[in-house]
């Protein structure tokens, strides 16, 4: 971004690139160090795990005792972002041991369930944006750090997310996987997967293809060594695979979390929150047909994320749920297409567990 802004055109319009929480906090865990230093800056720079490097502006610096803070305003561009806006703060100290530790203040959520990127009851700071942090802090010097990424308006922000639908409590998280928000609208983001659609069929072929949701199930599939153009799709399951079964693939394979093919499987085809949010009841229908006794529908009922529910049926003796899940995401599948004869293959994985094939 250096200097200048950043855009990208969606739908024939010019729309400003932002930046996400984790590049906030890198630039301001940074500009805090730079206070120890005793090098007051009005500007930080940082690199991007997207290779675009930030200077960011610098607001609020502080020194207090052993401590230094300052805070970088999250920029989220044109793109329709709830922490737009938002003031995310770092303050830090030195270490003698050449250490760092990150962790979060006021405003940053807690980890309350099992399945996501850290332990239970550690702050809501996802990896990519805690390597950023240490990346960025041990260019200004050698010395361990402690550091303490805090968002005053965080708590009251985070009940506008769906923090808490996934087991974070207690504010905002910090995320990000690239550094920078690219903004897209759902138009747009559906003719970008027809795009890659078409540029898979050039490459590969028609014989198969693989879809899936995001990064990590990309990561399963190449583990697995799948053959064929991978696609990721994200929410837009539906149109997807209407578009790949009508240009004439000749079969597919979808690579999904549990959370999202848990709605797949009782024929949700647009696994956004905002659109549905049938998860538990899908553990419950697929737990129901195997006779389940109600102990264990009332502990999948009080559950919270997926993989809670999946580790509850694994515990409760129920393991082959997941599987009967796989097989009813395929049914469904070719029920929405009307070819029960089409081949399509679903692997769930877990972010504990892996995939279950």
């Amino acid at each position: 971004m250096n200097d200048g802004e950043m855009y990208v055109i969606r739908e024939g319009k010019k729309l400003r690139c932002g930046y996400t929480t984790g590049s906030c906090a890198a630039g301001a865990a940074k500009g805090a160090a730079f206070l120890l230093e005793e090098k007051e800056l009005s500007f930080v720079e940082i690199g991007t795990p997207a290779g675009i490097e930030l200077k960011l502006e610098i607001k609020n610096p502080q020194i207090e005792n052993e401590w230094a803070s300052c805070c970088i305003v999250k920029d989220a561009g044109d793109d329709p972002d709830v922490t737009d806006g938002m003031d995310i703060y770092a303050k830090v100290r030195k270490r003698k041991d050449g250490k760092v530790f990150i962790d979060g203040g006021e405003g940053i959520g807690r980890i309350k369930r099992k399945g996501l990127f850290g332990e239970i009851g550690s702050a809501a700071i996802n990896p990519i944006p805690r390597k950023m942090i240490e990346k960025e802090i041990r260019t200004v010097s050698d010395s361990g750090y402690d550091v303490i990424i805090y968002a005053p308006m965080g708590k009251k922000i985070a009940k506008k997310t769906y923090n808490k639908n996934i087991g974070v409590e207690g504010g905002i998280s910090i995320i990000g996987t690239k550094g920078i928000v690219y903004p897209m609208s759902e138009d747009a983001l559906i003719k970008t997967i027809y795009l890659e659609a078409d540029a898979v069929m050039e490459k590969e072929g028609k014989d198969n293809i693989i879809l899936v949701p995001g990064n990590y199930g990309e990561k399963i599939a190449d583990s697995l060594n799948f053959k064929g153009g991978k696609v990721k799709i994200s929410n837009y399951i539906g149109d997807s695979i209407l578009y790949m079964y009508n240009k004439g693939f000749k079969s597919m394979t979808l690579i999904g979390h549990i959370g999202k093919f848990a709605k797949l499987s009782i024929g949700v085809f647009n696994t956004h929150s905002k659109v549905c949010d049938g998860r538990m009841e899908a553990f419950i229908y697929y737990l129901a047909l195997r006779g389940a006794d109600m102990k264990v529908i009332e502990r999948i009922k009080n559950a919270i994320t997926a993989e809670e529910a999946l580790n509850i049926c694994i515990e409760e003796g129920y393991s082959e749920v997941v599987y009967d899940m796989e097989s009813g995401c395929e049914e469904r599948i070719k029920k929405y297409l009307k070819d029960e004869n089409y081949s399509v293959d679903v692997i769930i994985y877990s972010m504990e567990r892996g995939a279950f094939i």
